[in-house]
């Protein structure tokens, strides 16, 4: 985080809308952000986030917010029903307020009609169904955090933290959030979805052969994986497994191969003591740098890299 910009002269009052099973973690994680970010601007005369938490009875008498945030939550919630919410943060969008959300907080956004034809993220495991129920949304579930101005997503349930940090930047400075991000031990930059990302094959198609070709795949990463080779496995013709299998997994074989082969070494990274070449010949790879290539476009950051974060050391 660079300081060489002008930090900004007032600050904001934001709104946290306590839903229904919000993240009490994040409700709450927020606020005493933002307390110890005004804090740290106490020497920036007139620099302050106020902040108060809403429950949906509460909006609609709420003074005017120069933002409101829709944390995440644990239970699954979507509010789909929410539908006074929903008006309420769409008039609020249209009044000025900047909207802002994390992790499945963008539901409450998506079914307020304010993404649709704009960029936005939300956990990378709800990409499927979030793309389902908003298709006009440009989502980029690689992102941990997307300002597009007037509406700031945030990914992960824990990118709340993402986020408020964020937040403190556009209204009270880089040097509070230098200054806060110390204090609390926040790495300000550097993340991205991508690096904590895990693939998630599709076994609920109706398919037998295919899914018993992928359990087959699973246990024989190092194996010849060539279309050829899992045609000859599946007793199909090239042309109809790459049909069946695009069909059934909504991948081609190349990448799921590619996918499948790079959650493969990430675990060999977090468990074992292997270099990263033998980590690459485990699973199927003979040239190290390809592997290194491929593994970066996927993860975000390089095998040496995503060990050294994700290591688990022996007790």
């Amino acid at each position: 985080m660079t300081n060489n910009m002008p930090d900004p002269p007032f600050g904001a009052c934001i709104g946290i809308i306590a839903y229904d099973g919000v993240q009490q973690s994040a409700l709450h994680g927020l606020g005493e952000m933002f307390d110890v970010a005004n804090r740290n601007a106490q020497e920036d005369a007139g620099r302050k986030i106020t902040h108060q938490i809403l429950t949906p009875s509460e909006i609609a008498a709420a003074a005017k917010l120069d933002a409101i945030i829709l944390p995440p939550n644990l239970t699954g919630a979507r509010g789909a029903e929410d539908h006074d919410l929903h008006l309420w943060i769409r008039d609020r969008h249209l009044a000025g307020t900047a909207v802002c959300s994390a992790c499945a907080g963008s539901y409450w956004l998506g079914y307020a009609g304010i993404l649709d034809g704009r960029p936005a993220t939300t956990h990378w495991a709800l990409e499927e169904d979030f793309t389902s129920t908003f298709p006009e949304v440009h989502l980029s579930p690689e992102h941990i955090l997307v300002d597009d101005n007037d509406i700031v997503t945030a990914g992960g349930v824990m990118a709340w933290v993402d986020l408020g940090i964020h937040l403190i930047g556009r209204w009270l400075g880089p040097s509070v959030v230098s200054r806060t991000c110390r204090q609390m031990l926040i790495d300000p930059t550097g993340r991205e979805q991508s690096n904590y990302r895990s693939f998630r094959p599709n076994m609920g198609h109706n398919d037998p052969v295919i899914r018993q070709l992928q359990l087959w795949m699973e246990s024989n990463t190092e194996a010849d994986l060539t279309v050829k080779a899992l045609a000859l496995q599946t007793g199909l013709t090239e042309r109809s497994l790459h049909r069946k299998f695009s069909n059934s997994t909504d991948l081609s074989i190349n990448r799921y191969v590619q996918e499948l082969r790079v959650e493969k070494a990430k675990g060999l990274l977090e468990l074992t003591v292997l270099s990263i070449s033998e980590v690459c010949w485990s699973v199927g790879y003979q040239d190290v740098s390809a592997f290194n290539r491929l593994f970066k476009s996927i993860s975000g950051i390089s095998a040496g890299e995503y060990r050294h974060r994700f290591k688990i050391s022996a007790p």
